[in-house]
């Protein structure tokens, strides 16, 4: 059964997804994967097993939202606060060491998380897809990206994403260190400085 449409919910459907988000969210950020039970996260939200399974068909679209949801937040912390280095791969390279830091104070929740997305099938690709999108933002934010971004600074963007994905399963397994992380972003985000952003390069111009 497919869960809510996004567009056209009520206040009430909005707010009793976010309390099933919340609700998911806690659980997992006490105990991880394992911990994120259905039954246990529709009592916790105080909705009906059904009701929830409505919103999300199963435990891994729950925890993909979780993702977005997560994601949501960090994007709208570095609106506040933006990455302040001298260019676009530098201010990338903050930013996801950002979010790199907040996964690392939330083990369980980041590891829930990760698996969840790593786990997903066909049947949760709409998710991963906004997953995916949500973060592309972030990092074209990050560049500065004036205008529509270019195909090549759209490439470098999947890149970036996917090292970025990849050192943070890597870490959370314990096959990486901290340090490792910080290096080999700092190397992807180059990418960043090769395509420069459009605002960057008609400032450049003139």
């Amino acid at each position: 059964m497919p869960h809510a449409p996004r567009r056209g919910r009520s206040g009430q459907q909005r707010a009793r997804r976010q309390g099933i988000l919340r609700a998911a969210t806690d659980l997992a950020r006490g105990g991880g994967f394992e911990a994120v039970q259905m039954r246990e996260v529709a009592e916790s939200a105080g909705v009906a097993l059904g009701t929830l399974y409505r919103y999300f068909p199963s435990k891994i679209h729950l925890l993909v939202a979780v993702l977005q949801d997560q994601l949501r937040l960090l994007h709208g912390t570095l609106d506040a606060d933006p990455p302040h280095g001298p260019g676009a791969g530098a201010r990338v390279a903050e930013t996801l060491m950002r979010a790199f830091h907040a996964m690392r104070d939330e083990p369980h929740l980041a590891s829930a998380m990760v698996r969840a997305l790593t786990s997903a099938d066909r049947s949760v690709r709409a998710e991963v897809d906004t997953v995916l999108e949500i973060t592309s933002g972030i990092v074209l934010d990050a560049m500065k990206a004036g205008g529509a971004p270019t195909p090549a600074q759209l490439s470098a963007v999947r890149v970036i994403e996917h090292t970025w994905f990849s050192l943070l399963i890597s870490w959370l397994s314990g096959r990486t260190t901290i340090e490792t992380v910080g290096t080999d972003l700092k190397t992807v985000c180059r990418l960043a400085e090769a395509h420069p952003a459009n605002r960057e390069t008609s400032e450049g111009a003139q």
